[in-house]
């Protein structure tokens, strides 16, 4: 039966204190986000802003991962979940380190309007860094706890893993606003950019991605030598090598639709191509 063990030190440790402030400034940011007035935004329709709602819902989910594990951390049941605690914990501030860290740079730069000035828009950018530089501290002081405390996702390449993930995660707001630009111009020819330049390079990612979370959920279940048919570090290899592959073959699309599409959506297309590299970068390594 779970009950409340929360003793005096544990409110006092890093990992405690770090995970507090993330939950305190992701909600405070996705507050002030919430609340800003349609003049603040590029775009009026908040239905419309993509990027807008891209990050409204990294602070929401990220801020209800860490809560559930902050309250199952308190009473103790996390001993009674089907998974491995010291996994999960990491992977979720690792991951909400890199998704709040796209969502800081998206808010000034593809969300907000910088022709009235106002405090709340402000505001909301410094809470956004400073939920960034919370879920950075977690990562560290789980990192920095003694290695039978840490799980492999703590490790070089589980971070590398969860890299992959995040990049994944990226290119979903990215070709939904591509798809958008490219049926408000010419629906046929995409200005310049052919539709299934977009569909053959959103393929490659949802299959890299599909990738990367099954291998994440193997480790996070703790079921790589129960459910998992081949040796695991074999299935990782192989999964590795297709993703080299695949992104290679969306990088060379993405500098392709740079070159055909810069007078129109250079900067999104840019973004894509430097994310696709990033994330075939942990490939190699791993």
């Amino acid at each position: 039966m779970a009950v409340l063990v929360l003793e005096a030190r544990d409110c006092t440790s890093p990992v405690f204190l770090v995970r507090t402030l993330a939950l305190l400034c992701g909600c405070v940011t996705f507050s002030l986000v919430g609340s800003l007035e349609p003049e603040h935004l590029r775009e009026r329709e908040r239905r419309h802003n993509t990027f807008w709602i891209a990050c409204m819902f990294t602070w929401c989910f990220f801020f209800t991962l860490t809560l559930l594990i902050h309250v199952l951390n308190v009473i103790q049941f996390h001993s009674l979940l089907p998974v491995s605690w010291k996994n999960l914990t990491v992977t979720v501030a690792a991951l909400g380190a890199l998704m709040t860290l796209s969502a800081s740079v998206l808010l000034p730069w593809r969300v907000l309007d910088h022709r009235p000035t106002s405090a709340r828009p402000l505001a909301a950018a410094v809470a956004a860094c400073l939920t960034v530089l919370a879920y950075c501290g977690e990562v560290w002081a789980i990192r920095g706890q003694p290695q039978e405390q840490r799980g492999y996702m703590a490790s070089l390449p589980g971070v590398l893993k969860i890299v992959q993930c995040w990049g994944g995660f990226q290119m979903i707001p990215l070709f939904l606003e591509t798809m958008t630009a490219t049926q408000a111009r010419d629906p046929s020819t995409g200005g310049g950019v052919h539709v299934w330049q977009l569909w053959v390079s959103v393929g490659l990612y949802n299959v890299c991605l599909l990738m990367s979370l099954a291998s994440v959920a193997v480790i996070l279940c703790d079921c790589a030598g129960r459910f998992c048919p081949f040796p695991f570090d074999r299935l990782l290899a192989g999964f590795s090598l297709l993703g080299v592959l695949f992104y290679m073959v969306a990088t060379v699309i993405c500098v392709t639709n740079v070159l055909q599409d810069v007078e129109n959506r250079s900067g999104l297309l840019i973004m894509e191509t430097v994310i696709v590299d990033e994330m075939k970068s942990p490939d190699t390594v791993l």
